[in-house]
């Protein structure tokens, strides 16, 4: 327990640590960046000098950039992430929230279709003696990982929306109704999970094809079980493994890629706001959904680290209490050893 306890306490620490240095990096870049908030909150109006003053210390942006920094990260882990500019002061953690349920609509169905797609892909590619099958999937999977999920989007857009009129092209429900319609989530969703399908068809064959190699598997086909069982019941839960770490980075990869697939079909999520805020130039608004997403992607990892722990025995038996036995029995033992 002490181990474990340990293990998990610098996987916190260096967690913290990422944050900081995401928030730290992030912010003087944008402090770096050319351009000038003020005037691209007014637009084309000629500031004058007073007001200009005024609306620089309204917003703090007179301090110097150490101390807004400084002032920044204490507020940022008491949950203030700032106001947004030219959205009538509103916080950015709410305007963030406000959002966020888009975004996880979309990332929640890819990550699933994406994850539960490439094991059973992956399997049959493993298992298959159809070399046609396999060299589809493969070359299917390697295809579409190698395309950009925006041009991806675009193409089914024009393919289902334009020429079929299957499916709408924009937005996330029908002008003026509450919610989310479904069969405006179907080419977003289809959009994130391809290439993470690709990406996780890949890995899961791999490693079946590792799994249904070991001694365990032959040891289960010469006791005459099916080779459907065998590869479900016995292979299939030893190659999982690789899928837990690869699983839980890959919704960082979705929650990345939210950002250019939003854009792309005009989902008013994080990823369409985020955009937004970098054509206004508002800083505290990039600042916040990099932290939110930083957040989420840090505490899915230490997740996968947790639950690959307990589903990996070699991690489980490394953090197990040594089993020693008292010095009386370990003389013993040496001494039926030299006996015998």
């Amino acid at each position: 327990m002490k181990a474990r306890l340990i293990h998990y306490g610098r996987l916190l620490l260096s967690s913290l640590i990422l944050f900081i240095a995401v928030i730290t990096v992030l912010f003087f870049l944008l402090e770096l960046a050319p351009g000038d908030p003020i005037q691209t909150l007014v637009g084309d109006v000629p500031l004058s000098e007073a007001f200009r003053a005024q609306i620089t210390a309204a917003y703090g942006l007179d301090k110097p950039v150490w101390e807004r920094y400084v002032l920044y990260l204490g507020n940022v882990f008491t949950g203030n992430l700032g106001f947004s500019f030219g959205t009538n002061n509103e916080p950015v953690l709410d305007l963030i929230l406000s959002r966020a349920g888009n975004t996880l609509a979309l990332a929640v169905l890819a990550f699933l279709i994406s994850t539960i797609g490439g094991i059973i892909l992956g399997s049959i590619a493993a298992r298959t003696r159809r070399r046609w099958l396999d060299g589809g999937i493969s070359g299917g999977a390697v295809a579409l990982f190698s395309v950009p999920n925006f041009w991806f989007g675009m193409l089914l857009i024009m393919v289902f929306s334009i020429w079929l009129g299957w499916f709408p092209t924009q937005g996330k429900s029908p002008y003026g109704q509450p919610g989310i319609g479904l069969e405006y989530l179907v080419l977003p969703v289809i959009t994130m999970a391809t290439s993470e399908l690709a990406y996780k068809t890949r890995i899961m064959r791999s490693s079946m094809i590792e799994s249904l190699g070991q001694d365990f598997v032959d040891t289960a086909r010469s006791k005459g079980l099916s080779s459907s069982h065998v590869l479900w019941r016995h292979a299939l839960p030893n190659a999982l493994l690789p899928m837990v770490t690869v699983s839980g980075y890959s919704l960082g990869y979705i929650l990345a890629g939210s950002v250019l697939v939003e854009r792309v079909f005009g989902w008013p999520g994080m990823g369409l706001l985020f955009i937004d805020a970098i054509n206004r130039q508002n800083n505290m608004v990039i600042l916040g959904v990099v932290i939110v997403l930083t957040v989420v992607i840090i505490l899915v990892n230490i997740l996968t680290d947790v639950v690959y722990g307990l589903v990996d025995p070699r991690l489980r038996a490394q953090f197990s209490p040594q089993r020693t036995l008292p010095p009386e029995g370990r003389q013993d033992r040496q001494s039926d050893e030299v006996a015998a």
